[in-house]
């Protein structure tokens, strides 16, 4: 079946999230009367993904997500209006350090001349990742897919297979690209689309891989 659309992965793909997250995170911890030390940053990541988890399966609302991490990283048992509050402060921190990574515009522009079109799935709440996108100088992408429009989340093929389907594209059609195996790959293939995996940082053993987007041009075939 011939490739007509490339479907993109935002955070870690199109824009550095980790960087702005260490950065606000760090920014963030003295205001609350904590060290920014790397144990705390380690400590506040691997209280992210259980609750993140619980939010993509559809148990908690993206809100509540949040508040529960804090729960966990404080120590404490606030309203949720107080702990929204507290969050707020990482959220004007962590949203200085949005930036694009510097692959992106070429790889955008060797999609636009293989003919294909380009969308992008991600698995964060939509209000925010459509000021993420505009932020960063890709508020032009179209159409944006994410958890709230499809009523699930990745690596669930169905989160795949419905953004096709208003794509109006066969999943046969589409590539995949994103910078977690699991979520971006092995979820995208079980539902039927190609699918390759960005590895930034080295180390994986996927067939499928590039280190950066503009290695992307011999996968849109």
């Amino acid at each position: 079946m011939e490739l007509r659309g490339v479907l993109l992965d935002l955070d870690g793909t199109l824009m550095d999230h980790d960087r702005a997250a260490d950065a606000g995170l760090r920014a963030w911890l003295p205001s609350l009367g904590l060290e920014a030390t790397d144990a705390e940053v380690a400590r506040w990541i691997a209280l992210q993904e259980p609750h993140l988890a619980a939010w993509r399966a559809g148990r908690i609302s993206f809100a509540e997500q949040r508040r529960r991490r804090l729960r966990d990283f404080l120590g404490t048992d606030g309203s949720d209006a107080e702990l929204d509050a507290v969050f707020a402060g990482y959220l004007a921190h962590y949203e200085r350090g949005w930036r694009i990574y510097d692959d992106v515009a070429d790889a955008l522009a060797v999609i636009a001349e293989a003919g294909l079109r380009t969308a992008v799935l991600t698995n964060g709440a939509r209000t925010q990742q459509l000021r993420k996108l505009a932020a960063i100088g890709l508020g032009h992408l179209d159409p944006v897919f994410t958890v709230d429009d499809l009523g699930v989340a990745k690596p669930h093929p169905d989160a795949f297979r419905r953004a096709c389907s208003r794509w109006g594209l066969a999943p046969g059609e589409v590539l995949s690209v994103g910078d977690n195996h699991e979520l971006d790959v092995l979820g995208a293939r079980a539902a039927g689309l190609r699918a390759v995996h960005l590895d930034r940082l080295g180390g994986s053993t996927e067939t499928a891989r590039v280190a950066s987007l503009t290695e992307l041009k011999d996968h849109l075939r």
